[in-house]
């Protein structure tokens, strides 16, 4: 079974595709990433997000569509989620949730303070008297 489309996928680039891709992509390719929007007749079509280059360094795409033969591929790579971090992160926003719902409208560690009503716009604050 292949990658879903929507999935983003890196390709290594084999020998084969470095000599066939690179007039389109660009010399020395090593690896392709991008958004996958099918794969049709033994071939990735990819909106690229990115390239990486044998000797080092990126160069960033803005969804370019690109046809990549899987005769050209090497290795297959995809993203996926991991389940642990996934779990941990929804726990992490319920938590949060649950401790924002608990605290009042005006925020963390206001409290009730006394407070003259003011047409001016300007907050009015009347000292309370100490208590000993």
């Amino acid at each position: 079974m292949g990658p879903v489309p929507g999935t983003v996928i890196a390709l290594d680039i084999s020998d084969q595709g470095r000599v066939a891709l690179g007039g389109l992509i660009g010399p020395e390719l090593s690896q392709v990433e991008g958004r996958l929007v099918s794969v049709e007749g033994g071939e990735y079509v990819l909106q690229v997000t990115g390239v990486r280059f044998l000797r080092g360094g990126e160069q960033v795409w803005r969804g370019e569509t690109v046809r990549i033969k899987s005769d050209y591929v090497a290795t297959r790579y995809e993203r996926r989620l991991s389940k642990v971090r996934s779990v941990a992160l929804g726990a992490l926003a319920v938590g949060v949730v649950a401790l924002v719902a608990t605290k009042s409208l005006r925020g963390f560690g206001q409290g009730d303070r006394d407070v003259a009503p003011s047409d001016t716009g300007q907050t009015v604050r009347i000292p309370r008297p100490l208590r000993f």
